[in-house]
């Protein structure tokens, strides 16, 4: 069962687009107009059934490259634990869009699927700056205004992340701890400042500083903080047959090392035979909510 609404996207207000019944609870898929990046963007929200009764712990999940706010919800199944776990989740877009983006012409070129991957930061550099804002998004604007217009804890927030949502996971989590208590990732991008695509994401959104870079790189900022941030861990799953790992994108070991430095808790799952894939992802998920629910139930940060 599904149903649409005709309500206007305005500031402040949210559009529902969809809604679906899942193990319980409801599916629905919002838009609103974001003052952060200045365009309409959409989010997903999986809603227990103990959320129809009092507001429930919430676990923001930050997608891949080419992915948007609708892929999580439809691919891992993760519904199905959520309700089990009593867990909110949220799914924002990765990037924005729209027509005023795609105008912009170097935004066609440097991402396969036609315009530039949000990256989970605030670009500096002209010509990015106006629409690249997905830091603040999530942080200042989405999180907030879900909080208020939906049942959900806001003294209660995980997040976790695929791949270049890994890598935001990671780092928002890492740059606002007071907001996250618990943090896990699956394939993420560990170190950008170390890898082709994080080079090219970072020069292009943040120029050529590269201490602008570190401050958007999860083993640069473990190291910085020199102390574990996160006492009852991180979780990372990786497959070994991740063709992005092979390639020298993914490099957890290096974040690994860092982890040992500093004395950050971490526990790196490595699987044989897993891709960088759904299959993967939707496979180990029920773990990685039950590390949030945990972590958040015990009101640990």
């Amino acid at each position: 069962m599904s149903a649409e609404s005709n309500q206007t996207c305005t500031a402040g207000t949210l559009k529902v687009l969809a809604e679906h019944f899942s193990f319980g609870g409801i599916q629905r898929f919002y838009e609103f107009a974001s003052r952060e990046v200045g365009l309409p963007m959409r989010f997903s929200i999986f809603l227990p059934a103990e959320a129809a009764m009092r507001p429930v712990p919430v676990v923001v999940f930050l997608a891949g490259l080419t992915c948007n706010e609708e892929t999580f919800a439809m691919k891992t199944g993760a519904q199905r634990a959520a309700a089990r776990l009593g867990l909110a989740l949220l799914a924002p877009d990765t990037s924005p869009r729209g027509p005023l983006v795609e105008a912009i012409p170097t935004a066609k070129d440097d991402w396969d699927f036609g315009i530039g991957a949000g990256f989970y930061l605030d670009a500096t550099l002209a010509s990015w700056s106006t629409h690249w804002r997905m830091e603040s998004h999530i942080v200042d604007e989405l999180l907030p205004l879900a909080c208020a217009k939906l049942p959900l804890r806001s003294d209660q927030v995980g997040i976790l992340g695929h791949s270049m949502g890994g890598h935001g996971a990671l780092t928002l989590a890492l740059r606002h701890p007071h907001l996250f208590s618990s943090v896990s990732a699956l394939a993420p991008i560990a170190a950008p400042s170390q890898c082709a695509w994080g080079r090219k994401a970072f020069s292009r959104y943040l120029g050529d500083d590269q201490a602008a870079w570190a401050a958007h790189d999860a083993t640069e900022l473990i190291r910085s903080r020199g102390q574990a941030v996160f006492l009852d861990g991180i979780l990372i799953d990786q497959g070994l047959d991740d063709k992005f790992l092979l390639d020298n994108q993914l490099k957890p070991e290096l974040l690994a090392a860092a982890c040992a430095e500093v004395g950050q808790p971490l526990n790196l799952r490595q699987h044989v035979g897993y891709d960088h894939g759904y299959y993967f992802i939707s496979t180990f998920i029920d773990d990685h909510l039950a590390h949030h629910a945990n972590v958040l139930s015990s009101g640990a940060r």
